[in-house]
């Protein structure tokens, strides 16, 4: 889907933190993530082999062009090949300033964009400290597999930054004993 997409992204969710950590936990979907930003190039790239739906407050919105603004809250996008098709991709929309991700849950959080992802074999995944915090919020079994796994694999500057960031949005995790 992505061959040939000239703009930022990267695989988020748990298969983020299973390349990291190489400990594998049976997965539910595959979770893509582009700057919000760079919603209209990803419409223009899908155009013709994907529809682009906005995902938000419980509803689903088609966006008809590129160029069209995302409504209000919207956090994903949901592809599928036509009407009568099943859905097929999530796309997790991330906030930037400028040169900087901003957490979405507390805008105090912030990475700059440069310092996101990681690489290997040429696929982009969100770095695990940044994947840690997004799912620090919920903290569903997945989730509390994902950071047994991935915790003590961070390095010191890793670890550092997702104490800072916990502390800011959620001040109370317990999570903070361990870091």
């Amino acid at each position: 889907m992505l061959s040939g997409y000239p703009g930022a992204w990267w695989i988020a969710g748990g298969w983020a933190v299973e390349a990291f950590t190489g400990a594998p936990r049976p997965h539910g979907d595959l979770d893509l993530s582009i700057p919000v930003a760079d919603t209209p190039l990803l419409h223009e790239h899908l155009h013709g082999r994907l529809d682009v739906w906005a995902a938000f407050d419980g509803a689903l919105r088609p966006l008809l062009t590129p160029r069209q603004v995302l409504p209000a809250g919207c956090s994903n996008l949901w592809l599928r090949a036509d009407g009568a098709s099943p859905w097929v991709y999530d796309v997790l929309l991330m906030t930037a300033d400028g040169a900087d991700w901003v957490y979405k849950r507390d805008a105090r959080v912030r990475r700059p964009l440069a310092e996101l992802v990681w690489e290997r074999d040429g696929v982009r995944y969100l770095r695990p400290e940044v994947q840690l915090l997004h799912k620090a919020a919920a903290l569903r079994d997945v989730d509390r597999v994902d950071a047994e796994a991935a915790l003590p694999l961070l390095d010191a500057p890793a670890r550092s930054w997702l104490r800072s960031a916990l502390s800011t949005a959620h001040p109370q995790h317990p999570w903070l004993e361990r870091l």
